[in-house]
């Protein structure tokens, strides 16, 4: 999870996606700025620093498999939810069946969420390769519209032809996770002064017996 240290913040990241829809090209694109585009189904785990508003950071990539079986998806999920701060979701806007995928990803993080007890945990949905438009299947209206019910951000696009649009992507997950973070510690505090207020008017009572 995060560790923050002064103005440093580590974070970890999880990139997730059907095959082929281009996951780990964007990482690489983000970490070189170069773009590869022939990857094996190879899991792999990258450490990045980047600087994000004059704040440095320190990002852990996890870029992980995807398993058609969902009940291994599912326990799989729990212990990326548990290892993450926040989740990049990615998709190619010329399949429809990884656009379908990252909506039944977004609820199985959710409700490893829900079970973990966690307050929050940031998404960033991405459709990739926009510079294939002409084979496009889901239309970048979806792509908002499915981020908008699931409280996430979104961006289309192309890891082959465009760096700083795949940095925005990074970029715009590490803000939420620091908003995450900022909600969190108030909503602890507020708890807390609720408790304390609790125990006050407890003993009160007590005393007025």
């Amino acid at each position: 999870m995060t560790r923050l240290n002064g103005q440093r913040m580590d974070a970890n990241v999880v990139v997730l996606g059907t095959d082929n829809v281009g996951k780990s090209a964007l990482i690489v694109r983000f970490l070189t700025r170069r773009f590869i585009g022939e990857y094996g189904d190879i899991e792999s785990l990258y450490t990045h620093n980047v600087v994000v508003d004059g704040r440095e950071q320190t990002l852990n990539i996890w870029d992980a498999p995807y398993s058609q079986d969902m009940s291994l998806e599912s326990l799989m999920c729990e212990k990326r939810v548990q290892w993450a701060d926040g989740f990049v979701l990615v998709y190619s806007i010329c399949d429809r069946a990884s656009f379908n995928a990252v909506s039944r990803l977004i609820q199985t993080i959710k409700t490893a969420k829900d079970f973990l007890g966690f307050e929050k945990m940031p998404i960033v949905i991405v459709g990739n390769k926009r510079d294939l438009h002409h084979r496009r299947t889901v239309l970048s209206e979806e792509g908002r519209l499915l981020a908008l019910s699931a409280d996430c951000q979104f961006y289309e696009v192309s890891a082959a032809e465009n760096y700083h649009s795949v940095l925005m992507v990074f970029h715009g997950l590490v803000d939420r996770i620091r908003e995450s973070r900022v909600s969190v510690k108030k909503l602890a505090g507020i708890k807390g002064i609720v408790k304390s207020m609790s125990a006050v008017f407890a003993r009160r009572r007590t005393d007025s017996l």
